[in-house]
Order: structure tokens, then C-alpha cells, then sequence
């Protein structure tokens, strides 16, 4: 019996698949457990009619994730941190602020766990930190440093 699987099952495959299993485990097993119903014509065509919806869906989010980029990459952020003599920070920029000063100064908010900064930022300047707003698109976004 052939079986499109609603949920990822572990000895079978992933969700969206059609697999083929033994008539009894169908009945038994995964047809009243839901995870997954019977491939008749009807059912398939649901099946290509999400994948479709789904790819759909994604090439807009990806479409939207590039816009998002243009709009980062070509705003510099300015952080304000107190300095000692000789340009010496107290502390340290992370992306918490950066997250904070990019919402105040631009309006939209950047999420500070999609910021790739390896250590937080200790002197003064410029510098360019990763920014993954979608699993393909990443984005560079400016960050100076002044002294408040």
C-alpha cells in the first residue's frame, strides 16, 4: 500500500513522502495514528497542490529576506559608548544594543540571535558584522562606534 506520510516517522521517511508499506502496519500503525493517509488520486493532488502553495511561500519570504538586506547593508548603525582618555571603552558593545539602536534610529527591528558578531565589539570605529536574515541571504550591516 502506498501511504503519504502526514509527520516525519522514523523508520519511514520524512513528512510529504510517499512511501510504500505493508498493507497490515498501514491499517494497524500509521493510518490511525495520522501519521500519515492513503495515496489515492485525490490525495496526491492535495499533496502536489501544497507543495506548490509551499514553494510559493518560500520564494516570498526569500524575496523578502533580499529586500530586507538591501534596506540593512545600506543604513550604518551609530552605537554610543562611554571612553576613558586615549579612546578606551568601559565595557562593550554586543548585539543587544546594536539591536536596540538599529530599532530607535531606523523603526524596524533587527533580531539580535540573527547577528554573528564573535566577540562583542571594544573599540572605537567601524566595523561590519553578519547579519543571517534568511538561511540564504545574509546581510552586512555597519556599526560605528562613537564616544558618548
Amino acid at each position: 500500500m502506498e501511504v503519504i506520510l502526514l509527520e516525519d516517522v522514523k523508520a519511514l521517511g520524512k513528512k510529504g513522502q510517499i512511501v510504500k508499506i505493508n498493507d497490515g502496519y498501514a491499517r494497524n500503525y500509521v493510518l490511525p495514528k495520522k501519521l500519515g493517509i492513503e495515496a489515492t488520486s485525490k490525495n496526491l493532488n492535495d499533496l502536489k497542490l501544497q507543495n506548490q502553495n509551499a514553494e510559493k511561500i518560500a520564494a516570498q519570504k526569500l524575496a523578502d529576506a533580499k529586500e530586507l538586506a538591501v534596506k540593512i547593508e545600506e543604513k550604518p548603525v551609530v552605537v554610543k559608548i562611554k571612553a576613558g582618555e586615549g579612546g578606551k571603552t568601559f565595557g562593550s558593545v554586543s548585539t543587544k544594543e546594536i539591536s536596540a539602536e538599529f530599532k530607535k534610529q531606523f523603526g524596524f527591528e533587527i533580531d539580535k540571535k540573527k547577528m554573528v558578531l564573535d566577540e562583542p565589539i571594544r573599540t572605537m570605529g567601524s566595523h561590519i558584522i553578519q547579519v543571517k536574515v534568511h538561511k540564504d541571504v545574509t546581510a552586512k550591516l555597519t556599526v560605528k562606534v562613537q564616544e558618548a
